[in-house]
């Protein structure tokens, strides 16, 4: 069981846009008045594409699936959060908060997400919407995976269901790890993958941004599990998005932490040491629109690939 994968899918985005509907619990977006729609879109698809780049360019297999003209799909370029594959052979599908998102979980995707991962079984969560009262678990923004250890993390929020969580973990053999955490106006923080990130070795985590109650548990996890715990700040969590990171390989088995330019260029000198010795490469990427008008950063638009061991 490995933490990491060296093949990775992300949406080519089409429509790329502020989306009002998922701002209602997303406190990190902006709508961005000194652009036009085009010119975010535009914007947010250089940004994309300067980021597949730089990941291919450092031997990352990077795979690409364009969103459909007039999707109606504005967060298309967070894929990470309807869907996620593991090396036991599952794909895994979620329950969306936004209404819009649900339209991102499009069959000829799934079946290639089935094809490239040689996926034996697909866990169906998303009939969590269709309750009387619906409840939600988005994908790898909802869970932060521990995937050696078979634990998830988790900041319980609109988006991320105690209920849904168990089943996900039932289905899968995980551990749930429960926390509450705040976002800049003091509200439970709308995904995990903001405030942390698990890598093979070691755990990126603003505990500063974790309730009292709930810390010293998140810690001992953390820590008991072998993780090197490397703390950051809230004003790094809140205005720089240093918590959303992701650890990737390459095809020659060197280790990428991939973050965005707003994150590193936040992080102390200590902070990027600590992280550089358990990674080969830093890659830091410049994708200021998608973070300030989509609310989510670079770990958001990655989602992992695992083929089936």
């Amino acid at each position: 069981m490995k933490q990491t994968t060296s093949t990775i899918l992300m949406i080519e985005p089409t429509g790329f846009a502020y989306n009002p509907e998922a701002a209602e619990t997303n406190s990190f977006q902006r709508e961005l008045q000194d652009f036009t729609p085009g010119q975010v879109q535009d914007i947010a698809l250089l940004e994309f594409k300067n980021a597949v780049t730089e990941l291919r360019n450092l031997g990352v297999e990077v795979i690409t699936i364009r969103d459909p003209e007039n999707a109606g799909t504005p967060d298309s370029v967070f894929p990470n959060n309807w869907f996620s594959t593991h090396a036991e052979g599952q794909l895994v599908t979620y329950p969306m908060a936004s209404a819009s998102r649900r339209n991102e979980r499009r069959e000829e995707v799934i079946e290639q997400i089935k094809h490239a991962c040689q996926c034996g079984e697909h866990v169906m969560l998303e009939f969590f919407e269709e309750q009387e009262t619906p409840v939600f678990l988005e994908g790898t923004g909802s869970l932060v995976l521990d995937r050696v250890n078979k634990i998830a993390y988790a900041a319980v929020s609109p988006r991320t269901s105690l209920v849904a969580l168990q089943h996900f973990c039932d289905k899968l053999g995980y551990e749930a790890v429960t926390f509450e955490a705040y976002g800049p106006a003091g509200e439970l923080i709308y995904h995990t993958n903001v405030m942390m990130c698990v890598g093979d070795t070691y755990a990126v985590v603003a505990l500063d941004v974790v309730d009292e109650q709930d810390r010293e548990k998140l810690y001992t996890s953390l820590s008991g599990s072998g993780k090197e715990i490397i703390k950051i700040s809230k004003e790094q969590t809140h205005q720089h998005f240093a918590g959303n990171m992701l650890q990737v390989e390459n095809q020659q088995g060197e280790r990428i932490l991939v973050m965005s330019k707003a994150a590193y260029e936040s992080l102390t000198q200590q902070q990027l040491e600590r992280m550089q010795a358990h990674n080969e490469h830093n890659l830091y990427l410049p994708i200021h629109m998608i973070e300030k008008a989509g609310g989510g950063s670079i770990r958001c638009m990655i989602a992992e690939l695992f083929r089936k061991r």
